[in-house]
């Protein structure tokens, strides 16, 4: 497998930037995910790592030798787009193989690579069946497969399950993280979905107009953002946030509470709140809520908490439960 790093990397298309000098370092099989609201430039990252755009400034390095002017062909990485981006006519052999070919490979170690990636992917019995006869689970896992014949140093990912409904994308994480696991594979995965995001990645990368607010491992990001941005993209539903003084904290400009430290509390203590609706889903139900100088709020309560709109309530949530944030939106320590 192989490191990536970059330094000060920027692009810009049109004289608009896009990136503003991406530093980071991807270790030698570790699985970073790339995350932001449309537009953040996270794609447009990975495409520079891959070789479909030049860099305007900056280096990229795979396993420390600049890379910034090889051709996407001589990176030594594989990329799995968005779209399946598979061959129609051909069948799942021979989109499996057709890279290989492509390179002149001898045919013995073409059916080994093939063979091996089938077996990891779970594919093996569809080998002789076309595109079209193939479920969206099944076709990923054939664009999967076409980059892991090739052995490459990285794999970069750009949205691959976004085309999937709920539940293959559910099943297709799950089988992504035991991929990793199985190959040990470095991974540069870019995605728009949190739960992808939280359950696939080492280290989340979090962006915004180009620029990284914050990098770390899942959990600690949830826990301790850097600012509010992070704060309120991360978490679903998003994170409560509130003028510290209607916290009794005049000294913080802003306090979040996520909606699982949200709840219920005695008359007369915490915030006085009407309820908006009440959103059972089984195992737990969110009560929205408005406070009488119109915030919206939402707590996390037990499935069995029965509240109609217009209930008049109060929630709270204890210190330890609040993130505090300055007039310049970061977190105050």
């Amino acid at each position: 497998m192989s490191a990536l790093t970059l330094r000060g990397v920027r692009k810009e298309f049109h004289g608009t930037a896009i990136l503003h000098g991406i530093d980071l370092d991807v270790a030698d099989g570790e699985f970073v995910v790339l995350v932001g609201p449309s537009g953040c430039g996270k794609s447009t990252l990975l495409r520079c790592v891959a070789g479909l755009e030049q860099i305007d400034a900056g280096q990229l390095l795979i396993d420390g030798r600049v890379v910034n002017d090889v051709p996407p062909a001589q990176r030594g990485l594989a990329m799995v787009f968005q779209s399946y981006a598979l061959y129609p006519h051909m069948t799942v052999e021979q989109n499996l193989s057709f890279g290989l070919r492509m390179a002149g490979m001898r045919q013995a170690h073409i059916d080994s690579a093939v063979q091996r990636a089938a077996e990891t992917l779970q594919i093996t019995h569809l080998l002789q069946r076309k595109p079209a006869a193939l479920s969206g689970g099944q076709r990923q896992r054939v664009a999967i497969g076409r980059a892991i014949v090739r052995q490459p140093g990285a794999f970069l990912f750009d949205e691959p399950l976004s085309n999937l409904d709920a539940a293959l994308r559910g099943q297709m994480r799950i089988e992504l993280a035991r991929l990793h696991a199985q190959l040990k594979s470095t991974t540069l995965y870019v995605t728009h979905d949190q739960a992808e995001a939280m359950t696939l990645a080492d280290r989340v990368v979090v962006l915004n107009s180009g620029r990284i607010e914050q990098i770390g491992a899942p959990m600690s990001l949830y826990r301790e953002p850097a600012n509010l941005f992070v704060a309120g993209f991360l978490g679903s539903p998003r994170i409560n946030l509130l003028p510290g003084a209607q916290l009794g904290e005049p000294q913080v400009a802003t306090v979040g509470v996520r909606p699982e430290h949200l709840v219920p509390v005695p008359p007369g203590e915490g915030l006085a709140a009407t309820v908006i609706a009440l959103e059972p889903l089984g195992d737990v139900s969110y009560l929205h809520v408005r406070t009488a100088d119109g915030t919206t709020l939402v707590s996390r309560v037990s499935p069995e908490v029965a509240a109609v709109p217009g209930q008049a309530v109060h929630l709270g949530a204890a210190p330890a439960h609040r993130l505090r944030f300055g007039l310049d939106g970061r977190r105050l320590v």
